[in-house]
């Protein structure tokens, strides 16, 4: 079975995460939406409600799993049975960043990284984007799934 982890804070989902995820479910049997726990970090939804509206947004989908984990990437896809890690790249900024972590991750491991490019029209939007229009009061309608509920 060809097994994917697709890691990240999820805070919250968006449409360029969702476009990966559904690209991402044609190249793998299962994908597996691991999100990471950082006690350093302040998220704006709790981790149940960024479980949440993940687990709504793929209810119909049984290649996908959601779950949550702490420490290393790596570590978790071994636990997982998982060969691959899939990530999506918006600009060359986040090539740089996560060329340099999938280096490491390999380095590390023999689990490999797998890049997709987000498609050009969701390709301006970010977790952190949505949470600075959310703190102002502005309309996420086009740029999160309908399961993303703004407290």
């Amino acid at each position: 079975m060809r097994r994917a982890v697709f890691p990240g804070s999820f805070d919250p989902i968006t449409l360029g995460h969702y476009d990966i995820i559904e690209r991402g479910l044609t190249l793998f049997d299962e994908v597996i939406l691991a999100i990471g726990v950082n006690s350093e970090k302040k998220y704006m939804f709790s981790l149940e409600e960024r479980k949440q509206f993940i687990e709504e947004a793929f209810k119909n989908e049984p290649k996908i799993k959601v779950m949550t984990y702490k420490g290393l990437t790596i570590d978790f896809c071994k636990q997982q049975n998982a060969d691959f890690i899939l990530r999506g790249l918006r600009n060359p900024g986040d090539f740089e960043f996560e060329k340099a972590i999938a280096h490491t991750n390999r380095k590390m491991s023999d689990i490999e990284t797998v890049f997709l490019l987000t498609s050009s029209g969701k390709s301006y939007i970010s977790s952190s984007i949505v949470r600075d229009v959310i703190r102002n009061g502005g309309d996420v309608s086009e740029l999160v799934p309908d399961t993303v509920r703004v407290k």
